[in-house]
């Protein structure tokens, strides 16, 4: 990803001023302009496109949670706030991080250095990076046994459990290593490796049993046995 464009949205002078300071310091961002009134802002956000929305949520016009509602998709969300009762909305809402004031530079960055694995999973060749709720996690790709959707999330099942991103299969599909792993179903992508058994239409994985739908059973059979 490039320059990654900003905008402050935050009732508070000096939490706007702070935020400008520390986007001065980072190469990557650039601040498009810093707002009091959240309403102002609809204007700069449906002519130009605006990659990060640096938003306060408790405010008197409207709070941020709900503005971030209204925003254009595609524009990703860091919100800024004392109150952490705030938190598990944020997240629901999908936000890339939620910072707690005092604000330092140190967890400022950590934030903005999410956005560059929030929507599109980063891969290496051995491994990808996954954004699960406010998290990053690098997951190589020999732990993984199965990947499966859940409605607006996929489930990556490992040895060591669960860790769930809001991401789509179809589109996570096309970043993993087709030499490793194989679409079944339309719900789950399998590790060729650790495939144990195809019994029916079941494939055994470890302890557990993924259905192979109609249309993959062949291929299945022919690529994995």
């Amino acid at each position: 990803m490039g320059t990654i464009k900003c905008l402050i949205i935050d009732d508070e002078e000096l939490a706007r001023s702070l935020l400008k300071t520390y986007i001065a310091k980072v190469n990557f961002l650039e601040l498009v302009a810093d707002f009091e009134n959240p309403l102002d802002a609809i204007k700069v956000l449906k002519e130009q496109k605006i990659d990060l929305l640096l938003l306060d949520i408790q405010m008197p016009e409207i709070k941020g949670t709900d503005f971030a509602k209204m925003i254009p998709p595609g524009t990703q969300v860091i919100f800024t706030t004392a109150y952490s009762e705030y938190a598990l909305e944020g997240f629901e809402l999908n936000a890339v991080d939620y910072l707690l004031k005092p604000i330092t530079f140190e967890r400022f960055l950590k934030a903005v250095n999410k956005i560059k694995t929030d929507i599109n999973p980063e891969t290496s060749e051995d491994s990808i990076i996954v954004k699960s709720g406010y998290d990053l996690h690098k997951i190589k790709f020999d732990t993984i046994l199965y990947i499966e959707s859940d409605s607006e999330y996929v489930i990556y099942h490992t040895p060591q459990g669960k860790i769930m991103s809001n991401q789509s299969l179809s589109a996570l599909e096309k970043k993993l290593p087709e030499e490793s792993f194989m679409r079944v179903h339309r719900s789950y992508i399998v590790n060729k490796a650790k495939v144990n058994a195809l019994k029916g239409r079941d494939l055994l994985i470890d302890k557990a049993i993924i259905p192979v739908s109609a249309s993959y059973y062949e291929l299945v059979k022919k690529n994995l046995f």
